[in-house]
């Protein structure tokens, strides 16, 4: 049951990590399709005595950015997303990476 709160964990870091790429362009269509990748993942694997949207706020307000972005690259494969959003995530990683540095 741990590993399935996990994986729903990385899903919504996931989510909230796209939700902050603002230079990709068709963002909202790639949310969604996020979504709908977290409704079915819920459906498939109910666990009962927990609460998802207080889960989901959890994860949003208390992840770093760095962390969202990493667990996206998890999941845009899964979803078919294209490269260009892949490959703009692992920019903005590097970039976050080199603002820790300073």
């Amino acid at each position: 049951m741990d590993q399935l709160i996990d994986e729903y964990k990385y899903l919504v870091a996931a989510y909230y990590g796209i939700q902050e790429m603002d230079e990709y362009d068709l963002k909202v269509y790639l949310l969604k399709e996020i979504e709908n990748y977290i409704k079915y993942f819920v459906q498939e694997n109910r666990i009962l005595d927990f609460d998802y949207k207080e889960e989901a706020e959890l994860v949003k307000d208390t992840y770093p950015l760095i962390t969202k972005l990493h667990d996206s690259l998890l999941i845009l494969p899964r979803i078919d997303a294209p490269l260009e959003i892949i490959l703009l995530v692992k920019k903005r990683i590097k970039l976050l990476k080199e603002q820790e540095e300073i």
